[in-house]
């Protein structure tokens, strides 16, 4: 017995849910690789974006992996931790926090340059498709981050 033939209240007709499944599949699919590393997602999204430009401020990490502060620095402490970065006062103001990668967080790219080839082997999905997929994410970010700063305007 259903409770209501409302299709917009169906779960398989969900986009949400959708994309919660994938993700959670992707995260899976990445877990067993990174923990090779010693890393979790979070952390490697931390240190794909640090790989991408180091001595960042923290401020700019938070736009960059998408985390907030809050989120952030847990995150950052662990692999802080770990050795693989260090967190130092900016000497251009003492107030903000710089991050800065390790030799041994520097050295962990070496070891993490075949994931995204790994990754693409477990997905199989064709490059223009898995390039669609992201522009879509990508807007569907955008369109509701927009949708949000509106609303609290």
């Amino acid at each position: 017995m259903t409770l209501t033939d409302i299709p917009a209240l169906k779960l398989k007709n969900q986009v949400c849910h959708s994309l919660y499944s994938a993700t959670n599949a992707l995260i899976r699919a990445y877990r067993p690789i990174l923990d090779q590393l010693g890393l979790t997602y979070a952390q490697y999204l931390v240190m794909l974006a640090l790989w991408d430009e180091d001595g960042v401020m923290i401020k700019s990490l938070v736009e960059r992996t998408r985390f907030d502060a809050g989120t952030l620095t847990p995150i950052l402490k662990r692999l802080e931790s770990k050795q693989l970065l260090t967190i130092v006062k900016s000497s251009n103001d003492s107030r903000q926090k710089l991050v800065v990668l390790t030799a041994a967080g520097k050295h962990l790219a070496d070891r993490a340059k075949k994931i995204p080839d790994n990754i693409k082997g477990q997905i199989n999905m064709p490059a223009q498709d898995v390039q669609q997929l992201k522009a879509l994410a990508e807007q569907l970010y955008t369109l509701i981050n927009t949708n949000i700063a509106a609303d609290t305007e």
